[in-house]
Parts: C-alpha cells; sequence; structure tokens
C-alpha cells in the first residue's frame, strides 16, 4: 500500500485538491503533525471489532506537533461518510467531503454529525423539538420532536448529552430522554405533580421536587440505574434547587412554608427545616463564600445557609417583591431581580451585602449568564436587558445596562410559562439564543450587535424554553478532543477530519459491524432525467419526468409506490414535498407549477429502497420567466 499522503489545502479558496491515497490506519503524521483516531464504545471497552451498528462509540482525535507535543486550543470538525461499496478512497473524495459538510444544507449530509449543536425548545403543548439552527441556508432543520405524557414544567441534560429528564406535571411522571434517538427511554414515577428537576453538580443524583394534596417533597433518583435512592418530606412549594459546588448539600426552598431544606446528599438525611424568610423564591449557590443565598418576595431579605450546622449566617435587606437570584461566572458577584419594582441589585459574597442597585424600566424575571454579559428577561417586554460583567461589583456605581429587541411580542404573551431558561449561551461563541413564545420563534443574537442577527420560526410551536446540546468535539487534557455519536447501518465509512488553522484534512477508515437483523444495505441506483427542463415556465403548470436505475443492471426499476420528492428552489428559498407518479413503467412524473423563474433541484426518498433525502441522487433544472421570454420575442 503507498503510504498516505496529508492534503494541506483552504477550502474556503475553492477547495484546491491534491493527490494522493487517504490513510486506512488510524494515525498519520505529515509535515510534523501527528492526528490519531481512536473509536471506541462509550463504555470503556476499546476492542475496534466491536464497533457495531447502533452502538455508541467515543471518537477520540489525538494532536501533537513535531515534538510530540499536545496540541491545544483548536477547533477541529468531524464527520462519519459512507463509502460506497468498490469505492477506492483518495484524498480528491475526502477534500469533497469535507467541503460539502462544512458548506452544510438540506440535502447530502453526513451519515452522521460529530460537530453539532443542536437547540431544543420546550413546547406549549406536550412535545419538545429539536432543531439544527444554522442561521444560513433553509434557516434551520427540525430533527426530531420528542413527544411527551403531558406538557413539560422543567428539564435537566447530562453534561454529555446522553440524557434529558423532563418533569411532566399533570402525568406525575420524569421523562428520560435518549439524547441521540431523541426517543421517550424510559419514565419515572412521581409521587405528586413533578415541578423543578436538577442533576447535582457530579451527575450522579437527579433531584425532582413534587407538591402533592397530602405531602411535598423531593424525590432522588440514581442517574445511571434510574432507581430511587431516597425521597424527603419538605414543606409546602413551590420549590427551587441549589446545590454546593462539591456536591455534599442540597438546598430546596420551599415558599409558602417559608422555609429551607437543607440536605446532606452523602448521608441522604434532611438536616434541617429554616424559617429563613417570609416566600422564598430562589436559592444559588456561592463557589467563593461556601454560602447558599436564599432570596423571599415577601420581607424582601437575602439570607445566607452554609451547608455545614445549617443556620442563617448572614441577612441582607431589601425590599419586598424580590424575585431570581443568580450567581455570574466566578461565583463572587449575584444578580438579584425585583420584578414588582423594577429593580437590579448586584450581590458581593465577599462581604455579603448588596453593593449596588439599579433601576430596570419593566418586569425583570429571569436572570441568565454568557461569558461575559448577563442577560435579564422583561417578563412584559420583548426587550433583553445586558449587563457587562466587567463593570459590575463597584460599590455604589451605577449598573450600565444596554439592550436589544429579543422579538415583537413580550413573554408573557405566551401560554404556558416555564421556569427554566428561555434565553441561552451559544456553544464556543459570544452569542446567544432568545425564545420568544409570543413570537413562536427563537432569536439569535450575536454580542456587540444592535439587534439580533437571524432567528427561525419554532414550526408552529411555542418556545417557552430553550437549551443547547453542543456535539462539537470538546477538548480533553494532552491535545486529545473528543465526542460521543451513535454508529449508523454497517459498512465502511470514512471518519472526516477537518482543522482549519493549521489547515488539515484527513480521512481515516471505519469498519462498522451490522447490527442482529439488520435490514440490507440500500439499492444502489442513479436517476436519469427524461423530460427537457427547457420547457418549464414560471407561474404556469409543467412536468418533470426522471427514471430510477438499478446501479449494476442499468434497467429501470418500477412500481416505486412509495417514491416521494422535496424540490427546492435554490438557496433553499421555496421548497415542496411531493409523491411522484408513475405514467409508465420504471417512468416517474412531477406536476408542479414553479413559483419563479431560477434553479430548482429534485431529491428522492424511497423507503422500499432504503432511500433517504440525505442522499447525493438528485436532478436539476430551471425555470424562465415567461413574462422575459415574451420580451425577447418582441425584441427587433
Amino acid at each position: 500500500m503507498r503510504p498516505p499522503k496529508r492534503c494541506r489545502l483552504s477550502l474556503l479558496a475553492a477547495c484546491a485538491l491534491c493527490a494522493g491515497a487517504a490513510a486506512a490506519a488510524t494515525k498519520t503524521t505529515r509535515e510534523g503533525i501527528t492526528v490519531e483516531l481512536v473509536a471506541e464504545p462509550a463504555g470503556g471497552r476499546s476492542d475496534r471489532s466491536e464497533l457495531q451498528a447502533g452502538g455508541d462509540v467515543r471518537f477520540r482525535f489525538h494532536l501533537a506537533d513535531g515534538a510530540g507535543l499536545p496540541m491545544t486550543g483548536l477547533r477541529p470538525a468531524a464527520w462519519l461518510a459512507a463509502r460506497q461499496p468498490g469505492q477506492v478512497p483518495d484524498a480528491r473524495a475526502c477534500t469533497g467531503k469535507a467541503a460539502r459538510f462544512l458548506e452544510g444544507g438540506l440535502t447530502g449530509g453526513p451519515a452522521l454529525d460529530l460537530n453539532g449543536s443542536y437547540v431544543l425548545t420546550m413546547n406549549e403543548d406536550a412535545s419538545l423539538a429539536v432543531v439544527d439552527a444554522r442561521f444560513g441556508f433553509a434557516g434551520s432543520q427540525l430533527l426530531a420532536m420528542v413527544f411527551l405524557d403531558s406538557p413539560a414544567e422543567d428539564w435537566a441534560l447530562t453534561g454529555d448529552g446522553r440524557r434529558l429528564f423532563v418533569s411532566m406535571p399533570a402525568s406525575s411522571r420524569v421523562a428520560v430522554v435518549d439524547g441521540v434517538s431523541w426517543q421517550v427511554s424510559a419514565r419515572l414515577s412521581a409521587p405528586g405533580r413533578p415541578g423543578r428537576i436538577a442533576l447535582q453538580p457530579d451527575e450522579e443524583l437527579l433531584w425532582v421536587t413534587y407538591g402533592g394534596e397530602k405531602e411535598d417533597g423531593v424525590a432522588v433518583f440514581d442517574r445511571a440505574s434510574l432507581a430511587l435512592a431516597a425521597r424527603f418530606p419538605i414543606g409546602a412549594g413551590p420549590h427551587e434547587i441549589a446545590f454546593s459546588d462539591d456536591s455534599r448539600f442540597a438546598f430546596v426552598t420551599n415558599r409558602q412554608a417559608g422555609t429551607v431544606s437543607v440536605i446532606s446528599v452523602a448521608a441522604r438525611r434532611k438536616l434541617a427545616e429554616l424559617a429563613t424568610g417570609s416566600r422564598p423564591v430562589s436559592v444559588a449557590f456561592s463557589a467563593k463564600a461556601r454560602l447558599a443565598y436564599v432570596s423571599h418576595q415577601g420581607d424582601g431579605t437575602i439570607a445566607a445557609v452554609p451547608g455545614e450546622n445549617p443556620r442563617v449566617v448572614a441577612r441582607i435587606t431589601a425590599e419586598p417583591g424580590l424575585g431570581s437570584l443568580r450567581f455570574a461566572p466566578g461565583g463572587r458577584f449575584a444578580l438579584a431581580v425585583n420584578p414588582e419594582r423594577g429593580l437590579l441589585h448586584v450581590l458581593d459574597a465577599a462581604s455579603s451585602r448588596v453593593v449596588q442597585t439599579g433601576v430596570v424600566h419593566g418586569t425583570p424575571d429571569q436572570v441568565t449568564f454568557s461569558d461575559t454579559l448577563a442577560y435579564l428577561r422583561l417578563r412584559g417586554d420583548a426587550t433583553v436587558l445586558m449587563v457587562p460583567l466587567a463593570q459590575i461589583g463597584v460599590p455604589d456605581a451605577p449598573i450600565p445596562l444596554v439592550d436589544f429587541p429579543g422579538g415583537q411580542r413580550p413573554p408573557a404573551a405566551g401560554t404556558r410559562p416555564s421556569p427554566a431558561d428561555s434565553i441561552v449561551q451559544v456553544p464556543g461563541g459570544n452569542a446567544v439564543l432568545v425564545a420568544n413564545p409570543g413570537d413562536r420563534a427563537v432569536y439569535f443574537y450575536k454580542e456587540g450587535m444592535a439587534a439580533p442577527m437571524g432567528h427561525f420560526e419554532n414550526y408552529g410551536h411555542e418556545p417557552r424554553a430553550l437549551m443547547m446540546v453542543d456535539r462539537s468535539l470538546g477538548e480533553r487534557p494532552g491535545g486529545v478532543y473528543e465526542t460521543v455519536g451513535r454508529l449508523p447501518r454497517g459498512g465502511v465509512y470514512d471518519v472526516v477530519f477537518f482543522l482549519d488553522a493549521p489547515r488539515v484534512v484527513e480521512c481515516f477508515e471505519l469498519a462498522v459491524a451490522a447490527a442482529p437483523g439488520e435490514p440490507a444495505p440500500p439499492r444502489q441506483i442513479l436517476v436519469r432525467g427524461l423530460a427537457p427542463a427547457a420547457g418549464l415556465r414560471a407561474r404556469q403548470s409543467g412536468r418533470v419526468r426522471f427514471e430510477v436505475l438499478d446501479a449494476g443492471s442499468r434497467q429501470p426499476i418500477p412500481g416505486l409506490r412509495d417514491l416521494t420528492t422535496l424540490v427546492f428552489l435554490s438557496p433553499g428559498t421555496w421548497q415542496r414535498r411531493q409523491p411522484a407518479a408513475e405514467p409508465a413503467s420504471g417512468v416517474y412524473e412531477l406536476e408542479l407549477t414553479p413559483p419563479a423563474a431560477g434553479l430548482y433541484y429534485v431529491y428522492l426518498q424511497s423507503p422500499s429502497l432504503g432511500l433517504t433525502l440525505n442522499n447525493s441522487h438528485s436532478l436539476s433544472f430551471i425555470v424562465n420567466d415567461p413574462n422575459e421570454a415574451d420580451t425577447r420575442r418582441r425584441s427587433p
């Protein structure tokens, strides 16, 4: 076998191609840079023969320079691409795949994307939406809908994105959603109506508060086995949960009871039921002060409580009407809002006192953070307020506030509020997403801009809350970049690796064994257009005819009753799905009225052929404007 050659190129400069065979090994070193791929079952076993369709696999790339030192601070990308039977891999094909995947789009995508960041929306009905929001071609792509037993109240996602837990009060259950298939894989029963739900920092236990006719409580489940680990009666709610950063203590507020339950995680024992003040509404833990801070709506105080020997060690006086309290990154400064009086306080955990207070013209009811900014949602206004974190903490200094429009209608226009976050940071960037239930849309805002840079409609649903699932290659110590993905059907694949700086494109061969009972691979086909496209006119009915051929015999395949098509006008401004008719044996036809002149594409789908829309088979045709044709005929 010829030694592999690394392909160095700029994909942004028209993808200049280089020759040479792609590597079949899992490690290559060229021009002083070593890239090594290790693909192993996510459970930890490393026998590559066990890589089987449907299994979760950890893809780990080790990057080192010529001296063998780890290369850190990089942002590589990778995809899994199916290799056609009999295909001989080369650098040209590898480069073409990387370029196509970087461009994105509805079709021609990878068998598995190892870098995607998905948006989850909690809807007003009993559903969640999983969206690939690129704010580019076609705006967004709905990847899946998760159907629940009843509408969600709150949710929690594991750090690896493999499991999502969703509380469903009307069903007295917690849904366990698989983060790859986006199907409900299990349901946990709660003694009452579950409300707030949270994973403790080490993610060993899942905590669920509940309310009922007999008692309120918190149920604790083992995250791995889903078994009930403990249950504690607590005071009347609603409730909020916070944990010490070392996962030793849990703090649960009980609003109607006016108490805070302090629980030892290791001992599975409630240490205290503290009377902290009137109507505790929010709790947050400061890693700097080693204290939990509780804000009270009724008397306007903030109480500081330790986990060891629980008691109120400090009390800060503000004003009645306090709401959400959250600590900024670093754990020293907290922002507390007062929606009833339109105020914002900055609390310094180093001194346990409020050091700044500002007036907010509106009703702030949620606080979230990016790395550099605090975001305040206003209940009665679509405007989103921002506070630069670098400018807080100066005693008695004014709090700087800037804003941007987060849509047209206020969050209060939604039909079913949720305590979960509606503004979330985009992974790897200084940007956030804003859910606007009144607009039924999600807005993309990049920090420093005067307005959102884009948005996507939430497919007819109200997005009550948002969550980001980061599937990109995360950096680990030692120049390692890894993620976990679920293998598609059995076959031979290319693991396409791309690094922007320094520019590297490499393909590694990966064999995936078929799962037991797995259907045969899709039939290899060819698509041949029959009807000339030149006669199609905008806003006039026309026909497109084509044949579907067997790739081996080159004979037409008749009787495809499940053949459907996706027709779209480039660059994705109009699209339509419709079945294909068969006017003659092996000949298929579409009748359509193109809305405008331009270049159109047709992609095919047929379950009986194993053919999905995400394939390379397509037709294209040009549609002319009849008015322009008439003008040309009348010209002398």
